[in-house]
């Protein structure tokens, strides 16, 4: 099937409080009206569901199905979350404030990844002290532009450096 990453994706975006669903129903109309689908009742069902109640049941049964085993880790699709953020971010749509709600959400959620450390604490710190706002944003960039060009979890690990992150500490 075409196009489950972008459902994997909204999946994680549903999971994690953010929107109702509407993507995922999108999603499953978009493949009905392009007719890729066939016959599958839970991607009809998905493009009449209302809310996140009716949503994600469904859309957790068309993920089983579609990708069993082989279902993105929810730390992947977060390292894309991330880089989609700092694009957000340097478009004026989100702020040090929405961006702390968020990384304060993912973080423990993960368990606590170890490249999320120090742009989760920059951030958190930025809000409330200026000498962290230039840290932040180097961490912010570095990490970002890290997920944007990882293909998988492990490409990203071999290219993240955790002594490079310590760089983006403010130093009094």
């Amino acid at each position: 099937m075409e196009a489950i990453e972008i459902l994997e994706y909204e999946h994680f975006l549903l999971r994690f409080g953010w929107g109702g669903g509407d993507a995922c129903v999108d999603w499953a109309v978009t493949r009905l009206g392009n007719d890729e689908e066939g016959d599958d009742l839970e991607i009809v069902l998905l493009a009449s569901a209302r809310g996140r109640e009716e949503v994600l049941p469904l859309v957790e049964i068309i993920l089983e199905r579609y990708c069993g085993e082989e279902r993105l880790a929810d730390e992947y699709i977060a390292g894309k979350y991330i880089a989609a953020l700092r694009m957000a971010y340097l478009k004026g749509e989100e702020t040090v404030e929405s961006l702390d709600m968020k990384f304060s959400s993912i973080y423990p959620k993960l368990g606590y990844p170890d490249w999320l450390v120090m742009l989760s604490r920059n951030c958190e710190y930025a809000l409330d002290i200026p000498a962290f706002e230039e840290s932040f944003e180097k961490e912010f960039e570095y990490v970002a532009g890290l997920w944007a060009i990882a293909r998988n979890l492990p490409e990203f690990n071999a290219s993240y450096s955790r002594e490079k992150s310590n760089l983006h500490d403010a130093v009094y």
